[in-house]
């Protein structure tokens, strides 16, 4: 059939169904389903005829339409849905010919006029088809038939978008349209309709399309009908700044100035690699459009967008635009030329900051009430809010930590190449000034955001180099600043910044100088005393470190000084020291009670029997300046607990000049952490001083055996090192050690753990200190053996009544220290025996003499005082141990001049001291032995008579003997 045919037969179907249509009513019966079904036969037949004339369709294409709309516009139910059918399959099957399907081979070939009339004609074609839905929707206010419309136009877009090209105008008008709309149906399809462009169809609609195409997704994004929406159409304009990228990634022009990509790769080329390998060197002056699209500035148009929704009322749109928004920029910021770099900080990220901070200062602080679920008792009952979100200022602070978690993000990712541009640094400063306010004047979540902006950026970049010095330092300024001005800042913040301190320092090593050193630990030092003013009963409330002060033990372990600032070691460990206990300059008695006469002239009157050594008390540590919390007058050490092994760890690293500035500082302050155990012996406290004490004084006795670097220390300092030494041993062994204890808390293992450790430093005394070949002055060795000597006469010093009384613990240290006297003062032909080991011995042969004849003659003078009474079992151990060691004894030749024998038996000792067997201590006590020939104690006689046989022998008297006892038998 000709057109005309075609036309006239069309018509007659229109004009069959235009009186059906008429005359129809809404009211049911068989008149009206006779004349639907003429209708629909109409329909059916003009559909079938569009179909097989589909070739030639522009001549009648109207007319079809036309009744088709008509038909839509009817009350009927189903005319309408009938109508809205046939012209989704009319549309499908024009868009499905072969003439749309082969228009991609055509537009590359526009050669020939004949082609461009034929593209002409189809895109008037393309443009007549579409447009009868942009009509439909316009002309209507049923919201069923715009519905269908939207519903056709998905259609479409699912099967033919590829296809499509002059009609993507009327099809974002429309849809923007729709955007605006209060029917939520509406915008769900409006919207579907995007999705399937922006997913699917975005690299066939035309370059000129494409900012209207941003403009409509921004629409759907700033919609109040379906907050769903808003939050996928935010997530579509990420996908529009993809496709966008591509535009800048594809760019073929050369570049004449150095751009972030190649900054990036160089930065972090192991990080980056895959992706900077293939980006241009973007420069400044790159040309703004390619293939007649301005990429630059639909990028720009996205950025702004995302802005905007950085400030919608609804939290969830708003976090998730400004998501959006950094996430682009971390991805596709290496396509990014320095102009463009330098628009998106001034005009999009600072901006976005700004406008977050404003927001959170003036926002309500008013609680909100959750959604109304119903009712319970005559009382509505309301969703609860969680009340970290339950006002409109909470909701701001989340989003304000969005936007500093993505600022840290691109600056971790961009910062070297920042630098590089004109002004960063007085954007740097803002940033600087708003952290500064955060942690000071916003909530915890902000702060902490705020913290972690900075730190992100310096652990990235410090470690490899790229952070010039003066960013650095002015980080270190801003904590510095926040820790100086009291706040109601939380714990957890001071922490953040305490850990943010040690980060930077680990990290940025080489750069640190003697005077930013400083600076960071007089500022860890400031946290620390204003934790301990803030918190000052803190450990006797809850019995642990308070939070602030357990994170500078985490740190202080990163804080050594390196090796160019390895001078700063002195400076380090005396500003941590002053946070160990302090007490009054004073000296315990024998009886371990407090001597303030410390500086007073000595009393050279011999103590229970000691020999008197005349010696310089040097004063224990003056005030350090100890900031501990001491609470009705017993003090709480937790804290000092925690930091005695980290100092004692820091002190061994320590380099061996800087080391012995401060040995003398160490041993005191672990002298006075010693000295606690007296008001509180059920703390650790003393208990680590003790072992730490232990194991710094090893460390010295050990290098200074075999020599090295300490060899260069000076005589003076090796002098005060040994000093403050026997100061210690004084002062704990004779006042702290082999004592009754106040406390009943202690278990039994605990009190043999302690007995074990006072017998710890009573053989590092005596088996190390005093015997290995060290130049310990002679005044100090003699106080040390003093010491000894002093904690050897505990039980025979006590009157006899109260012996009984004693803790057996007690008797057992008495007799281990007069132990260690025996031990320095005996000789077994030792290989290693040296001239330091001799002048030991002949200091402490003198003392254990006198010892052992004031232990003898004082068991005599209690015997006869206790008549037919035993002596306690205490005492009979000590006078037996002693008689057997004696006994045992054997001294050094050299030794035996010290002793006070007449000149005439030293004489003849001297010349004949190999064969007399080294024992010539026993005529020092042979008056003694000869008064104990009288004891009522069995053993005591029998060990007497031993020694004195022994005495004979030294004096080659048994052969003279042996000799007269034949001479009588004869």
């Amino acid at each position: 059939m000709n057109i005309s045919a075609v036309k006239s037969l069309l018509s007659a179907l229109c004009q069959l169904s235009h009186q059906c249509m008429l005359g129809n009513s809404s009211g049911l019966g068989p008149t009206t389903t006779q004349k639907l079904g003429s209708i629909s036969f109409s329909v059916e037949r003009m559909i079938s005829i569009l179909v097989n004339n589909v070739h030639r369709v522009e001549p009648f294409w109207d007319q079809v339409v036309s009744h088709f709309l008509e038909l839509a516009d009817n009350p009927n139910p189903h005319l309408k849905n009938m109508a809205l059918d046939a012209l989704d399959q009319s549309i499908s099957a024009v868009l499905g010919s072969d003439q749309f399907q082969n228009y991609k081979q055509f537009k590359p070939l526009q050669t020939s006029q004949k082609k461009e009339a034929d593209l002409d004609k189809l895109m008037s074609l393309e443009c007549s088809v579409i447009a009868p839905l942009k009509a439909l929707y316009f002309s209507t206010q049923s919201v069923d038939v715009r519905l269908g419309s939207l519903k056709i136009l998905l259609h479409v877009l699912e099967r033919y978008g590829e296809t499509l090209h002059y009609s993507w105008p009327n099809i974002l008008e429309m849809l923007r349209y729709v955007a605006d709309v209060s029917e939520k149906d509406l915008v769900t399809i409006g919207f579907q309709n995007l999705r399937v462009i922006m997913n699917d169809g975005l690299s066939g609609i035309p370059r000129d399309c494409l900012q209207v195409c941003v403009d409509v997704t921004g629409a759907y994004s700033a919609q109040k009908t379906e907050l769903n929406i808003s939050l996928t159409a935010v997530g579509l304009l990420w996908t529009m700044t993809d496709f966008i990228a591509k535009g800048l990634l594809n760019e073929p022009f050369e570049e004449k100035e150095t751009g972030v990509g190649s900054i990036v790769k160089q930065v972090d080329s192991e990080k980056m690699e895959d992706q900077a390998h293939s980006f241009p060197n973007n420069a400044r002056d790159r040309p703004s459009y390619i293939d007649g699209v301005d990429y630059e500035k639909l990028l720009f148009s996205v950025f702004s967008l995302l802005q905007n929704l950085g400030a919608d009322e609804r939290p969830e749109v708003r976090n998730s635009a400004v998501r959006t928004l950094f996430q682009t920029l971390g991805t596709h910021g290496q396509k990014l030329s320095k102009s463009m770099w330098e628009d998106c900080l001034w005009n999009y990220v600072f901006p976005t900051l700004d406008r977050a901070s404003f927001m959170v200062a003036t926002s309500s602080k008013d609680e909100w009430q959750g959604k109304e679920l119903g009712t319970r008792g005559g009382k509505a009952v309301h969703m609860l809010i969680h009340h970290s979100r339950n006002t409109a200022q909470k909701q701001w602070d989340e989003t304000l930590v969005l936007v500093l978690g993505g600022i840290a993000r691109i600056l971790r990712l961009f910062f070297p190449f920042f630098t590089s541009l004109s002004n960063f640094w007085s954007g740097w400063e803002s940033l600087l000034q708003f952290v500064e306010n955060s942690i000071l004047n916003g909530s915890k979540e902000v702060a902490l955001a705020a913290i972690n902006c900075l730190q992100t950026n310096v652990n990235s970049h410090s470690l490899k180099g790229n952070m010039p010095m003066r960013y650095l330092i002015s980080v270190v300024d801003v904590y510095e600043h926040v820790l100086k001005n009291p706040s109601s800042y939380s714990d957890k913040v001071k922490q953040e910044i305490l850990h943010g301190l040690g980060e930077i320092y680990v990290q940025a090593q080489g750069s640190f100088n003697d005077v930013i050193y400083t600076q960071l630990v007089a500022i860890i030092d400031l946290a620390m005393k204003q934790a301990m003013i803030t918190n000052d009963n803190f450990e006797l409330e809850f019995g642990n470190v308070p939070p602030v002060l357990r994170t500078v033990l985490e740190i202080l372990p990163l804080l050594s000084p390196t090796e160019h600032i390895s001078s700063m070691w002195p400076v380090f460990l005396r500003e941590f020291l002053q946070y160990l206990p302090r007490q009054e300059t004073h000296l315990l008695n024998d009886d371990g009670k407090i001597d303030h006469a410390r500086d007073s002239p000595v009393n050279n009157e011999p103590p229970n029997g000691s020999i008197p050594i005349p010696r310089d008390i040097v004063a224990v540590s003056p005030d350090s300046g100890s900031t501990a919390a001491i609470n009705a007058g017993i003090p709480s050490y937790i804290f000092a607990e925690k930091l005695v092994p980290v100092l004692v760890d820091l002190f061994l690293q320590a380099p061996t000049a800087e080391k012995y500035i401060v040995y003398p500082e160490v041993i005191q302050s672990l002298g006075r952490c010693m000295t606690t155990r007296r008001d509180n012996p059920d703390s650790a406290l003393w208990r680590l001083a003790v072992e730490a004490f232990n194991r710094v004084l090893v460390d010295y006795v050990t290098k200074s055996t075999k020599g090295g670097p300490q060899s260069g220390i000076t005589k003076p300092v090796r002098t005060r090192i040994w000093k403050e030494i026997a100061d210690v041993y004084e002062i704990f062994l004779v006042g702290y050690c082999g004592r009754a204890l106040s406390s009943n808390s202690l278990s039994a293992v605990a009190l043999e753990a302690d007995e074990s450790l006072e017998m710890t430093i009573l053989e590092t005394l005596g088996d190390t200190v005093l015997k290995l070949p060290i130049d310990t002055p002679a005044d100090v060795v003699e106080r040390l053996v003093s010491t000894l000597d002093r904690c050897a006469s505990r039980t025979c010093s006590l009157p006899v009544e109260t012996v009984e009384l004693m803790p057996p613990h007690c008797s057992r240290f008495s007799l281990t220290c007069l132990q260690k006297l025996f031990s320095l003062s005996s000789y077994s032909n030792e290989i290693n025996w040296n001239m330091t080991r001799s002048e030991v011995s002949k200091i402490s042969i003198m003392v254990l003499m006198n010892r052992c004849e004031y232990i003898l003659s004082r068991f005599l003078t209690d015997e006869k005082g206790l008549g037919e009474y035993p002596l306690p079992k205490a005492r009979l151990e000590e006078i037996n141990y002693v008689l057997q060691e004696l006994a045992r004894l054997l001294i050094h030749p050299d030794v035996v001049s010290i002793l006070p024998l007449h000149p005439c038996l030293r004489t003849d000792l001297v010349e004949d001291k190999e064969k007399r067997g080294n024992r010539s201590h026993l005529f020092v006590l042979l008056p003694s032995f000869c008064e104990l020939v009288t004891s009522r104690e069995l053993r005591i006689r029998e060990l007497v008579q031993v020694l004195l046989q022994l005495i004979t022998k030294e004096l080659c008297l048994e052969k003279l003997s042996l000799a007269c006892e034949k001479f009588t038998s004869r």
